[in-house]
């Protein structure tokens, strides 16, 4: 478990930058200021996420794998694909629907760090 999610957030974060990238380079003189500013949150939330990942890795190499901490890992790439993503496309395309499946990213984030954090509780009191 701690080599997998370690791996997929090291390559999430490469990807955030590479993203962020093409935003600030590509596509700042096409899409707007607005557009810009909502894929730049997009590009945020990735990296944050994916730091995210390396950090649930490192937990599971010290307190062991657990079921809690596989969900919290799942979810936050899971929040990831579905609120980055969405605002990604959102800010390229400019189809305003897909600001409506943007909260369920956001609460994947929230219940994947609320997991993480019962996991570290509940086995940190246990080795005290």
């Amino acid at each position: 478990m701690q080599r997998k999610w370690m791996m997929l957030g090291a390559v999430l974060t490469m990807l955030s930058v590479a993203i962020g990238a093409f935003g600030a380079h590509m596509l700042k003189e096409k899409i707007g200021a607005d557009a810009i500013a909502v894929y730049e949150t997009g590009v945020q939330y990735h990296m944050i996420h994916a730091i995210g990942l390396l950090i649930i890795g490192l937990t599971a190499g010290q307190l062991g794998p657990s079921t809690k901490l596989k969900w919290a890992a799942r979810l936050l790439f899971i929040g990831i694909i579905i609120f980055s993503g969405s605002l990604y496309v959102l800010s390229i395309s400019g189809i305003k629907i897909l600001g409506a499946i943007t909260p369920i990213g956001g609460v994947a984030f929230i219940v994947g760090w609320l997991l993480l954090a019962i996991d570290v509780w509940q086995r940190g009191r246990d080795r005290s």
